[in-house]
């Protein structure tokens, strides 16, 4: 059975800066290709980045520049590193492969 579990979710102020991980089981990130979607209050999904099996990042133009994925194979876990954080990053941030997603984790920016 696959599970992604994500964490690292939280409160900061814009400007901040928050770490999200996601633990992988039954399933080995570093053979897939992983992505990072987010879905804001009242809104769909949205694709935020994916890092390929040949370790290439892609992001969309909304973070580009501000938010890096990482996979630590040895671990198994994926990680988003989001910097600069706008009120617009407010969302629930999930964790996917091609067919299984977590449960996400939540992200609100706000002073």
């Amino acid at each position: 059975e696959v599970t992604l579990v994500e964490s690292g979710g939280g409160l900061v102020q814009p400007g901040g800066s928050l770490r999200l991980s996601c633990v992988a089981s039954g399933l080995t990130i570093r053979e897939n290709s992983m992505t990072w979607v987010r879905q804001a209050p009242g809104k769909g999904l949205e694709w935020v980045s994916t890092i390929t099996r040949n370790n290439n990042p892609f992001y969309a133009d909304s973070v580009k520049g501000r938010f890096t994925v990482e996979r630590d194979s040895a671990k198994n876990i994926l990680y988003l590193q989001m910097n600069a954080l706008r009120p617009e990053d407010t969302a629930v941030y999930f964790c996917q492969d091609d067919s299984h997603r977590g449960q996400g984790t939540q992200v609100t920016v706000s002073s």
